[in-house]
């Protein structure tokens, strides 16, 4: 369903940055349709329409990497162990990323359709991974053939693990599957009344599905319904639970997202979103905030036990344009920053420092590692190449870029945007 939506366009020299401001992730030029924050709690991987994967710091906002590989969109990440994660798209194929690497370090082939879900087993051996073409798979992360599970009908959109390693699947063909951890043992078929979208473990195994009907229900471990709620007038899209058995989320096209009691599914708050449809959830620092990724193209933050948007007074977050407050020049920046430094010393974060950049060719920072498509460009950064970059939009100027796609169709705000990196990147 999802996959209808057109795929963003190809990006800019400058990301759009995190904002401390308003404890945004902003860097994507598409839907963020899928969010898994690592185990650590402090590292985050979005994935999005426009074909990048995105690597974030949670603790400073900054863009870490941006993870070019996918021929479409890309719909689904997962964190894996020893700081790697992996990511899967309409391409069908599983690319799995050891941080600080421009190119896969693992890529995982064999699904015909799109990859719609990805989920690591508990022991964290195995990934698993769901798709269109109406086939889950299951990957030992240490190498090897995957296991190959039929039984669905239509596309496959949602896996979760339950705590003995059981697998389940939920699809558009309205059936949910339970697939035994022991190869050969029998899968438990059970029908639910509804194409389904989503699917969330919540602590003790409670299960939660959710679909096209808007309705939300529980499942115990034979696929019965034990509690059925009506939680949106629209289609389900995301679930997601917080480990302590407190809270469940639930979004979908419009309605914002639900906050419910993971016990009675009564409802505890609804955080607005303003209209804005919401594709993948994520719950972080231990189910005391919500990531919430959209159709707007960013990742928003909300603290769970009061409901608000996170802002810049957010615990360990300081503001990284502070020191140019006062400077009108500076906040045309502010979507560039956390993904571009302006001090040498500072180096490279996803995209490279801007220190010197005027009069530098494009694609000779040392120690930066550039797109191929961008080394074959013959470009000097002037004023004016920097200006008609934003004016004309990367997709017409740079085409084939790893960066998120920013225009600035305003001549006055990209002449204070020159008059800026002008005053603070020069080498003199």
């Amino acid at each position: 369903m999802h996959k209808t939506l057109a795929t963003a366009l190809l990006a800019a020299v400058f990301l759009a940055g995190a904002t401390a401001h308003g404890a945004e992730l902003r860097g994507h030029g598409g839907p963020v349709r899928a969010i898994s924050v690592a185990p650590d709690g402090k590292t985050v991987a979005t994935g999005s329409f426009d074909t990048k994967a995105i690597i974030w710091s949670l603790e400073t906002g900054e863009a870490r990497d941006v993870l070019l590989f996918h021929e479409g969109e890309v719909t689904a990440v997962a964190a894996l162990p020893n700081g790697r994660f992996a990511s899967a798209g309409t391409d069908g194929r599983i690319a799995i990323w050891q941080i600080g690497r421009g190119e896969p370090a693992r890529i995982l082939e064999g699904h015909t359709g799109p990859v719609a879900d990805l989920e690591l087993s508990p022991d964290g051996s195995m990934l698993a991974s769901a798709s269109w073409d109406t086939t889950v798979r299951l990957w030992p992360l240490a190498g090897g053939p995957a296991r190959v599970l039929e039984g669905h009908r239509a596309n496959v959109n949602a896996l979760a693990f339950l705590a003995d390693a059981t697998l389940v699947s939920a699809g558009y063909d309205a059936t949910v599957i339970f697939w035994p951890s022991q190869a050969g043992a029998a899968p438990l078929r059970a029908i639910m009344p509804t194409p389904l979208n989503a699917l969330a473990r919540a602590s003790g195994d409670r299960l939660f599905v959710a679909g096209a009907d808007g309705q939300l229900r529980l499942l115990d471990r034979r696929g019965k319904v034990q509690l059925e709620v009506p939680v949106l007038g629209k289609p389900v899209i995301a679930l997601a639970a917080t480990p302590d058995a407190n809270y469940l989320a639930v979004a979908g096209i419009g309605d914002g997202i639900l906050l419910l009691d993971v016990i009675s599914l009564s409802t505890i708050r609804t955080l607005d979103t303003s209209g804005v449809a919401v594709w993948s959830l994520a719950f972080a620092a231990g189910g005391k905030t919500l990531l919430a990724g959209g159709a707007d193209h960013l990742v928003r933050e909300w603290n769970v036990e009061r409901g608000e948007r996170l802002g810049a007074a957010t615990a360990g977050r300081t503001d990284p344009m502070a020191r140019y407050a006062g400077n009108p020049d500076a906040e045309v920046f502010r979507a560039c920053v956390a993904c571009h430094t302006l001090d040498p010393n500072d180096g490279h974060r996803a995209g490279p420092t801007l220190h010197g950049i005027f009069g530098r060719k494009i694609a000779s920072v040392p120690g930066y590692h550039y797109s191929p498509a961008f080394r074959k460009m013959d470009i000097v950064w002037t004023p004016e190449t920097v200006s008609e970059l934003f004016e004309l939009g990367p997709n017409a100027y740079t085409p084939g870029t790893k960066m998120p796609e920013q225009t600035i169709s305003n001549a006055d705000d990209r002449a204070a945007l020159i008059r800026f990196l002008q005053a603070e990147t020069r080498t003199d």
